[in-house]
């Protein structure tokens, strides 16, 4: 890769402008539509995946993704990465998510207490070719338009206009300063005005929900009041677990480490509380056997605080996309662990972040810290009829468009799309095939659990 990302080269936009032309030569938009499948097993990757992970929670993992098609395609990130890396792409890249469908958007809380929409899912965030992330968004719009049982016409509909959002978005972000970009996010209240009733309806449900996710709520329903009348965690495994003294001892020191190397002002804001207790919990789909924990704190007045811990592996752009990181990003991972990848990457994408976001190395792994439940919440993308499906979708490719607008590579990125028709149409086809794929793939992993090649175990939150 070259060093585009390094901010050693100080571009005019008329040079940033013309690589993107060149690029269009080399890698025409058309063969963007090309799906070229890695040669390796689906299940084999998936398998890889676990030689890292907390063993007994692998049949749990594989249970959520056999859930239906669509959290199949949730925890398959290495999957598509790895189809991505052997199809053509561009080499136009940007500070990516690496996993960017529909439901890694969201609210959440910004420090000044507003609610906030945007990408909220980092844990494969790295450079990579620009479209990558957008044809990871197109194509969880086609699974999950398609489980949904829209027509084929309206999910189509729906991926052609989520990329005619992110094309209009990234034209619109390049007639701005940079200062101005980087201050862009969204507010649901703002959105209100700007949607559908019916969106609107879908907004006013995910905030109402949201104000009430907070560590107060948190800790009412996941502590105890134990023998000795110590507050801690209530057992519910395999969800949620106490580790043992000795990895407990081990995440104390995590934790403590972590606050040693927080901002002042959240440094001095923590003095203030008590490291009550740990415990490991479950959550998510692909992050399912990572090491994740959450932490019970408690202030002086009997205020509850609640951080997650969890760990950070290499990015599945680096592994199974093959994307060598510019020589600034590799050395900052090497030094700082992937979680200073994650939370470097979080603050780079997103318009505003989690004030309390750490990362720190401990006990041979890289783990990220940040708040447990602050007014996190996902669209219900289920309750969604076609109509404000497809306007969900173009809400989270035009913040997909913000988020690449971060990158000094924006120039190059607009200008190879041009009049956008042919990326377009070379897009939404991509997704289309990939999500023919996905299906595939998602019934090769039903038949390894069918025949014990895979370990499955029920799921207690269903």
């Amino acid at each position: 890769m070259d060093d585009t990302l390094t901010m050693i080269q100080q571009l005019t936009s008329d040079e940033w402008a013309e690589r993107g032309r060149r690029q269009r030569k080399d890698i025409p938009r058309s063969s963007l539509a090309s799906l070229t499948p890695s040669t390796e097993d689906p299940v084999d990757i998936l398998t890889e995946q676990n030689t890292s992970r907390v063993a007994d929670l692998v049949p749990l993992r594989f249970a959520r993704m056999l859930t239906d098609p669509f959290s199949f395609f949730r925890g398959s990130a290495a999957l598509m990465t790895a189809d991505l890396a052997a199809s053509p792409h561009t080499n136009l890249p940007v500070i990516s998510c690496g996993d960017a469908h529909i439901s890694n958007f969201g609210l959440y809380a910004s420090p000044e207490r507003d609610l906030v929409f945007d990408l909220n899912d980092f844990d494969e965030t790295a450079v990579s070719p620009f479209e990558w992330d957008l044809k990871r968004l197109v194509a969880s719009l086609v699974v999950g338009g398609r489980q949904a049982g829209y027509s084929a016409q309206s999910v189509r509909e729906s991926a052609v206009s989520a990329v005619d959002q992110y094309i209009s978005g990234v034209r619109d972000l390049i007639e701005l300063g940079v200062m101005e970009r980087y201050h862009l996010h969204v507010e649901p209240e703002l959105m209100e005005s700007r949607v559908s009733p019916a969106l609107r309806q879908v907004i006013d449900e995910t905030t109402r929900r949201a104000r009430k996710r907070t560590s107060k709520r948190a800790a009412r329903r996941l502590t105890e009041i134990d023998a000795q009348g110590n507050l801690r965690f209530r057992d519910d495994p395999p969800v949620l677990t106490h580790v043992g003294e000795e990895n407990e001892s081990e995440l104390r020191q995590t934790i403590l480490t972590y606050l040693a190397g927080l901002e002042p002002d959240i440094a001095l804001l923590l003095s203030q509380f008590r490291l009550l207790d740990v415990a490991r919990r479950v959550v998510g789909v692909g992050s399912i056997g990572t090491r994740c924990y959450i932490a019970l704190l408690i202030g002086p007045t009997g205020e509850a605080l609640i951080l997650q811990v969890k760990e950070a592996t290499a990015s599945v752009l680096t592994t199974w996309g093959h994307q060598e990181q510019p020589e600034p990003l590799a050395r900052f991972v090497s030094e700082l662990g992937q979680g200073a990848r994650v939370v470097g990457g979080q603050k780079m994408l997103q318009g505003v972040s989690d004030p309390f976001l750490g990362a720190v190395r401990s006990g041979g792994h890289d783990y990220y810290i940040r708040q447990f439940h602050d007014m996190k919440g996902s669209v219900d993308v289920d309750s969604m009829d076609e109509e404000v499906f497809g306007e969900y979708g173009r809400a989270c490719a035009l913040l997909l468009a913000r988020a690449h607008g971060q990158s000094p590579t924006l120039g190059s990125v607009v200008s190879y799309i041009g009049g956008g028709k042919p990326l377009r149409t070379a897009i939404v086809d991509f997704a289309e095939s990939y999500a023919d794929k996905s299906e595939e793939d998602f019934e090769k992993l039903t038949e390894a659990a069918r025949t014990g090649s895979v370990p499955v175990a029920p799921d207690p939150a269903r």
